[in-house]
Protein backbone atom coordinates (compact mmCIF):
# COMPACT_ATOMS: atom_id res chain seq x y z
CA UNK A 1 0.00 0.00 0.00
CA UNK A 2 1.51 3.27 -1.16
CA UNK A 3 1.27 6.24 1.14
CA UNK A 4 0.76 9.80 0.12
CA UNK A 5 3.34 12.16 1.52
CA UNK A 6 3.20 15.94 1.52
CA UNK A 7 5.48 17.43 -1.09
CA UNK A 8 5.96 20.73 -2.88
CA UNK A 9 4.13 19.20 -5.85
CA UNK A 10 0.95 19.35 -3.77
CA UNK A 11 1.53 22.96 -2.74
CA UNK A 12 -0.79 25.46 -4.45
CA UNK A 13 0.83 28.62 -3.09
CA UNK A 14 -2.41 29.41 -1.26
CA UNK A 15 -1.56 28.91 2.42
CA UNK A 16 -5.01 28.15 3.82
CA UNK A 17 -5.58 25.51 1.13
CA UNK A 18 -2.08 24.11 1.53
CA UNK A 19 -2.53 23.80 5.30
CA UNK A 20 -5.86 22.00 4.82
CA UNK A 21 -4.38 19.69 2.18
CA UNK A 22 -1.40 18.94 4.40
CA UNK A 23 -3.80 17.98 7.19
CA UNK A 24 -5.73 15.74 4.76
CA UNK A 25 -2.50 13.95 3.82
CA UNK A 26 -1.66 13.44 7.52
CA UNK A 27 -5.13 12.12 8.36
CA UNK A 28 -5.05 9.78 5.38
CA UNK A 29 -1.69 8.41 6.60
CA UNK A 30 -3.24 7.84 10.03
CA UNK A 31 -6.01 5.83 8.39
CA UNK A 32 -3.54 3.76 6.42
CA UNK A 33 -1.40 3.09 9.50
CA UNK A 34 -4.32 2.43 11.86
CA UNK A 35 -4.85 -0.89 13.54
CA UNK A 36 -8.18 -2.59 12.99
CA UNK A 37 -9.20 -1.41 16.48
CA UNK A 38 -8.68 2.28 15.64
CA UNK A 39 -9.46 2.29 11.92
CA UNK A 40 -13.07 3.48 12.22
CA UNK A 41 -12.07 6.35 14.50
CA UNK A 42 -9.39 7.52 12.07
CA UNK A 43 -11.75 7.12 9.09
CA UNK A 44 -14.41 9.19 10.89
CA UNK A 45 -11.77 11.89 11.60
CA UNK A 46 -10.86 11.93 7.90
CA UNK A 47 -14.52 12.27 6.94
CA UNK A 48 -15.05 15.13 9.40
CA UNK A 49 -11.99 16.95 8.08
CA UNK A 50 -12.97 16.33 4.46
CA UNK A 51 -16.52 17.57 5.02
CA UNK A 52 -15.16 20.84 6.42
CA UNK A 53 -12.39 21.02 3.79
CA UNK A 54 -14.76 20.57 0.85
CA UNK A 55 -17.38 22.83 2.40
CA UNK A 56 -14.90 25.71 2.63
CA UNK A 57 -13.74 25.24 -0.95
CA UNK A 58 -17.35 25.05 -2.16
CA UNK A 59 -18.13 28.29 -0.31
CA UNK A 60 -15.08 30.00 -1.84
CA UNK A 61 -16.24 28.92 -5.27
CA UNK A 62 -19.65 30.48 -4.63
CA UNK A 63 -18.15 33.69 -3.28
CA UNK A 64 -15.84 34.14 -6.26
CA UNK A 65 -18.17 33.15 -9.15
CA UNK A 66 -16.56 29.73 -9.56
CA UNK A 67 -20.09 28.32 -10.04
CA UNK A 68 -21.54 25.90 -7.51
CA UNK A 69 -22.82 23.63 -10.29
CA UNK A 70 -19.34 22.81 -11.51
CA UNK A 71 -17.64 19.43 -11.66
CA UNK A 72 -15.30 20.40 -8.80
CA UNK A 73 -18.21 20.73 -6.37
CA UNK A 74 -19.82 17.61 -7.79
CA UNK A 75 -16.64 15.65 -7.22
CA UNK A 76 -16.59 16.86 -3.61
CA UNK A 77 -20.15 15.60 -3.08
CA UNK A 78 -19.41 12.22 -4.64
CA UNK A 79 -16.18 11.66 -2.71
CA UNK A 80 -17.85 12.56 0.59
CA UNK A 81 -20.74 10.22 -0.18
CA UNK A 82 -18.32 7.39 -0.92
CA UNK A 83 -16.34 8.08 2.28
CA UNK A 84 -19.55 7.94 4.32
CA UNK A 85 -20.58 4.71 2.61
CA UNK A 86 -17.16 3.32 3.53
CA UNK A 87 -17.84 4.19 7.17
CA UNK A 88 -21.11 2.27 7.01
CA UNK A 89 -19.33 -0.75 5.57
CA UNK A 90 -16.69 -0.49 8.27
CA UNK A 91 -19.31 -0.28 10.99
CA UNK A 92 -20.74 -3.49 9.56
CA UNK A 93 -17.33 -5.15 9.91
CA UNK A 94 -15.93 -4.60 6.41
CA UNK A 95 -12.63 -2.93 7.26
CA UNK A 96 -11.08 -4.08 3.97
CA UNK A 97 -13.44 -1.68 2.17
CA UNK A 98 -12.07 1.28 4.14
CA UNK A 99 -8.48 0.22 3.54
CA UNK A 100 -9.16 -0.10 -0.20
CA UNK A 101 -10.81 3.34 -0.22
CA UNK A 102 -7.82 4.85 1.57
CA UNK A 103 -5.53 3.39 -1.09
CA UNK A 104 -7.73 4.93 -3.80
CA UNK A 105 -7.59 8.32 -2.07
CA UNK A 106 -3.79 8.16 -2.34
CA UNK A 107 -4.22 8.05 -6.13
CA UNK A 108 -7.16 10.47 -6.36
CA UNK A 109 -6.05 13.32 -4.12
CA UNK A 110 -2.90 14.52 -5.97
CA UNK A 111 -4.83 14.64 -9.25
CA UNK A 112 -7.70 16.55 -7.63
CA UNK A 113 -5.36 19.00 -5.91
CA UNK A 114 -3.12 19.58 -8.92
CA UNK A 115 -6.00 20.10 -11.34
CA UNK A 116 -9.22 21.27 -9.74
CA UNK A 117 -7.84 22.85 -6.57
CA UNK A 118 -4.98 24.46 -8.50
CA UNK A 119 -7.52 26.12 -10.81
CA UNK A 120 -9.47 27.39 -7.82
CA UNK A 121 -6.34 28.67 -6.08
CA UNK A 122 -5.23 30.47 -9.26
CA UNK A 123 -8.70 32.01 -9.61
CA UNK A 124 -8.70 33.18 -5.98
CA UNK A 125 -5.23 34.72 -6.35
CA UNK A 126 -6.34 36.41 -9.56
CA UNK A 127 -9.28 38.14 -7.85
CA UNK A 128 -7.17 38.66 -4.69
CA UNK A 129 -9.68 36.78 -2.56
CA UNK A 130 -9.16 36.74 1.21
CA UNK A 131 -10.68 33.43 2.37
CA UNK A 132 -10.71 34.55 6.00
CA UNK A 133 -12.78 37.70 5.46
CA UNK A 134 -14.46 36.69 2.20
CA UNK A 135 -13.32 39.98 0.67
CA UNK A 136 -12.53 40.15 -3.05
CA UNK A 137 -9.90 42.85 -3.45
CA UNK A 138 -9.93 42.85 -7.25
CA UNK A 139 -13.63 42.59 -8.17
CA UNK A 140 -12.80 43.78 -11.67
CA UNK A 141 -10.97 40.47 -12.17
CA UNK A 142 -14.10 38.41 -11.46
CA UNK A 143 -15.41 36.56 -14.50
CA UNK A 144 -18.37 38.19 -16.25
CA UNK A 145 -20.30 34.94 -15.80
CA UNK A 146 -19.86 32.21 -13.24
CA UNK A 147 -17.25 29.64 -14.25
CA UNK A 148 -18.80 26.29 -15.11
CA UNK A 149 -17.11 22.95 -15.50
CA UNK A 150 -14.10 22.55 -13.23
CA UNK A 151 -12.49 25.82 -14.20
CA UNK A 152 -9.97 24.21 -16.50
CA UNK A 153 -9.85 24.01 -20.28
CA UNK A 154 -10.65 20.30 -20.22
CA UNK A 155 -14.23 20.69 -19.00
CA UNK A 156 -15.14 24.34 -19.36
CA UNK A 157 -16.12 26.48 -22.27
CA UNK A 158 -15.70 29.61 -20.19
CA UNK A 159 -13.44 32.34 -21.53
CA UNK A 160 -12.32 33.04 -17.96
CA UNK A 161 -11.12 29.46 -17.59
CA UNK A 162 -9.05 29.79 -20.77
CA UNK A 163 -7.55 33.01 -19.45
CA UNK A 164 -6.71 31.29 -16.16
CA UNK A 165 -4.98 28.45 -18.00
CA UNK A 166 -2.94 30.94 -20.03
CA UNK A 167 -2.02 32.80 -16.86
CA UNK A 168 -0.99 29.54 -15.16
CA UNK A 169 1.30 28.70 -18.08
CA UNK A 170 2.77 32.19 -17.93
CA UNK A 171 3.30 31.92 -14.17
CA UNK A 172 4.96 28.53 -14.61
CA UNK A 173 7.38 29.84 -17.25
CA UNK A 174 8.35 32.77 -15.03
CA UNK A 175 9.18 30.49 -12.10
CA UNK A 176 10.98 27.89 -14.24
Amino acid sequence: MAQLEWSEELSLDFPIMDDTHHEFVQLLAEVQNASDDTLLMHWANLIEHTDDHFGREDEWMLQTAFASGNCHTTQHKIVLQVLREGLQHGQNGDLKMIRAMADELVNWFPQHAQAMDASLALHMRRVDFDPVTGKINKPEALPKEAIHGCGGDSCSDSEAASEMATEAKSDASVTA
